[in-house]
């Protein structure tokens, strides 16, 4: 099949990762020498820069700056959370003409496979070719089509880890540690704390998921349960949980109102105002039953740490830039569009492969934590999600671990 000869742009959007770089480098390596592609445009802040016409010449860069920025969280190029509107998209068909853009690249998730959805109905409209690809990426692993999406590996690696020494550290004095994780619908982020066990009486202990409908009585009996048996407990918790109304808990718990962005998500993480109000609806509840007399508790949120963390998963970085490079090939290969997605082949030995998918399957779509990894209390995860996840974090240093108590009984 023949492909027009013109230039690319290649851009990222929303909530960066630690290996969204790796992203938008496959992308690059895959078409730095096809004779198609007479120039890469990178375009700084998302489409922000398209609109403004704010690009760096990618072609310039050698591959090892290329494979050196590769390796670094967050994005190089710089990000956006807005929302094209009917006037932008005419403009940005403009300026594809204007730089004979005929290949358009973005990386990023939910709102970023919608705007390239909405850019590829504009084009066709009005009548210019332009070959669209979405690179999958989202650290909440909410994107229909992938069975985990790049950026979600090291998040979840980051989490389990911060989960291991907060059980250790609340081993030390007892009492409760609450923690929120990112996951607005989703809540493949806040179970992957769950990876981090190395024992049954490993926290987190409990772990509550959007995905069933958070009471906030029966919380505190499950905790009141955990704390009978160990005289602590560590909780996991996701931002978006919600009541059975569908009502996020923490506009329950709050009296101010939640800010939203251009997609129209609330901001559910910025503060630490969930992880409180619960901590306290717990010490109250535990001291008027004479749990305790006076609690040690303990509540955090993770936020935008868990995002661009530093440690990137080894199968993360590697799918990460295979993925950007199999776009490319798409492109080169007179595919018109689609999403570029990860599909696992098998657990054990761990295998993916990746698969080109119609943008319209994931644009605006959200992908929830498959029933059979809740568990049917719906404060924990099964084993079936501990064997899904496990595989794409790499080595963890800590695996293997002794229990402390144990070694110190036997003594």
């Amino acid at each position: 099949m023949t492909v027009p000869k013109g230039n690319a742009v290649v851009f990222t959007q929303g909530g960066p990762t630690a290996v969204i770089n790796a992203s938008w480098v496959g992308v690059v390596l895959g078409l730095k020498d096809a004779p198609e592609i007479t120039g890469i445009y990178g375009s700084l802040h998302g489409i922000d820069g398209i609109l403004n016409e704010d690009f760096v010449d990618l072609r310039a860069q050698d591959e090892k700056t290329l494979m050196a920025v590769s390796k670094t969280p967050a994005t190089a190029l710089l990000s956006t959370r807005h929302k094209p509107d009917a006037e932008d998209n005419r403009k940005m068909v403009a300026l594809f003409q204007k730089y004979n853009i005929r290949y358009v690249f973005g990386a990023g998730g939910n709102d970023t496979s919608e705007s390239l959805d909405i850019m590829n109905d504009s084009a066709k409209a009005g009548g210019y070719e332009l070959r669209l690809f979405h690179v999958a990426k989202t650290v909440d692993n909410d994107l229909m089509e992938n069975d985990h999406t790049p950026g979600y590996a090291s998040a979840a690696r980051y989490v389990a880890n911060a989960f291991r020494g907060a059980d250790m550290d609340n081993r030390c004095f007892g009492g409760l540690y609450l923690c929120v994780c990112m996951g607005r619908h989703a809540g493949f982020l806040t179970a992957a704390s769950a990876l981090g066990r190395t024992t049954p009486e490993s926290g987190p202990h409990l772990i509550y998921l959007p995905e069933r409908s958070f009471d906030i009585d029966r919380f505190c009996m499950d905790v009141e349960g955990v704390y009978k048996k160990y005289g602590r407990c560590v909780i996991s918790v996701s931002e978006g949980i919600e009541d059975a109304d569908g009502v996020p808990i923490l506009q329950r718990l709050s009296s101010d109102k939640l800010e939203a962005d251009s997609h129209g998500n609330v901001q559910l993480s910025g503060t630490g105002a969930l992880a409180d109000a619960l901590v306290d609806k717990l010490k109250t509840h535990l001291e008027e039953r004479g749990m305790v007399k006076k609690l040690r508790a303990r509540g955090d949120t993770l936020g935008y740490i868990q995002r661009s963390f530093p440690d990137q998963s080894p199968v993360d970085y590697e799918e990460t830039l295979g993925l950007g490079r199999f776009a490319a090939a798409c492109a080169l290969g007179g595919e018109p569009e689609g999403s570029a997605a990860i599909r696992r082949i098998s657990d054990s030995p761990y295998r993916s492969e990746y698969k080109l998918v119609p943008l319209k399957s994931v644009a605006g779509k959200t992908r929830h934590l498959p029933d059979d990894h809740i568990h049917p209390a719906g404060n924990d995860v099964t084993e079936a999600f501990i064997r899904w996840g496990r595989p794409l974090l790499g080595e963890l240093s800590l695996f293997g671990e002794l229990d402390m108590n144990k070694r110190v009984a036997k003594k």
